[in-house]
């Protein structure tokens, strides 16, 4: 989760909203991203779906069985929907997000058997200090 916390990071030095994400097999990083829609004028350019891109490449393989994505804030519909398409095993995430969240939050897609999904899913890892990244960012990016 430390390393997903350092990408979070460099996304708020891009002013892009903190979220970063890692892909865990083996104990070995396969797979890594940070929130870059502004950067690439990409409304699908989250940190979770660079990271499962990334990971997929590494792999050579678009199924990720057997793999943990670290990430640090609650995914959204369309990045719990690339999890679960993915066949990640486990998400470990940060922070909740009562707005969007739908892996525990507003909706549990995640686990989901009527999706077929076999992710299991842990929330609140580090939830401090994923969350004081975001209320900083938002701090700065609404006053």
């Amino acid at each position: 989760m430390m390393k997903a916390i350092r990408l979070a990071e460099i996304a708020f030095s891009q002013n892009e909203i903190p979220v970063g994400a890692v892909i865990v097999k083996n104990n070995s990083i396969i797979g890594q991203g940070y929130n870059q829609k502004e950067l690439l004028k990409d409304p699908t350019a989250h940190a979770e779906i660079i990271a499962i891109t990334s990971a997929a490449s590494t792999e050579g393989d678009w199924r990720l069985n057997d793999c943990t994505l670290y990430v640090t804030k609650e995914p959204c519909p369309m990045c719990a929907g690339a999890i679960i398409n993915a066949r990640i095993s486990r998400l470990i995430f940060g922070a909740y997000d009562d707005k969007k969240g739908c892996c525990g939050s507003l909706y549990q897609l995640c686990g989901d058997k009527r999706l077929e999904s076999i992710t299991t899913v842990r929330g609140g890892v580090e939830e401090e200090t994923c969350s004081l990244l975001l209320k900083e960012f938002f701090k700065k990016h609404r006053a």
